[in-house]
Order: structure tokens, then sequence, then C-alpha cells
């Protein structure tokens, strides 16, 4: 039997400011949503740009960075899993998302110009 994969890799954008919460154990968690951009070429040849957003759920802990230094705009790689979110509608109707859990979030600082 073959080795099941469920990884993920996102290069992208911050959202929003991201929503931080304390556990009873200690621990941290953070929520945010991350914008990652695809270019392509339409079949007449113009080029056309898609958004598409991931929402992103992290733990303080190895391979994490300050939770307070990520704010809107700034640019994450994150590195984890899919997992299925289900829930229920203010109407009753029950729907599936989906969410990444991250393993591993770099937090890539803006260039200064000196």
């Amino acid at each position: 039997m073959e080795k099941s994969i469920n990884r993920v890799e996102l290069r992208g954008h911050v959202g929003f400011d991201p929503r931080i919460s304390s556990l009873e154990d200690g621990l941290r968690v953070m929520r945010l949503s991350l914008a990652t951009n695809e270019a392509y070429k339409n079949r007449k040849g113009e080029w056309q740009e898609e958004t598409v957003w991931h929402n992103i759920v992290a733990w303080t802990g190895r391979n994490m960075p300050d939770f307070s230094s990520i704010k809107k705009g700034s640019t994450l790689s994150v590195t984890g899993r899919i997992k299925p979110v289900n829930y229920q509608t203010k109407a009753g109707v029950e729907r599936q998302t989906y969410e990444i859990v991250a393993s591993t979030i770099k937090h890539h600082q803006p260039a200064t110009i000196e």
C-alpha cells in the first residue's frame, strides 16, 4: 500500500489582521486568511489574474513566528495540511469548507531601503 500525502505549500499575503486567541493550556491559536494569485492567459491570449483565499489556522510552537508580528498585507509562506470543516448555516443547512492547518509559517519581512 502506498503512503498517502496531505501537504500544502502556499506563499501569499494576509487579507486581514489575524484573530489570535489564548487557550486554557497557555497555547495560542491564530486564524487568518491568505491570498494567493495566479496569472494565466485566457483563450483570447489575454493575461488574467485569479486570486484564491485560503483559511489558515496555526498554534504557537516550533516553526511559528511571533503571531503579533503578522498583520494585514504581511507576506507568509505556509506549509501544512488540508482539513475539512463541517458547519451548519443559520438556516440549518449542513456545509463543508476546508482550512489549512499550518505546521510551519515563515514571515517574510519587507526589504528596507537605506
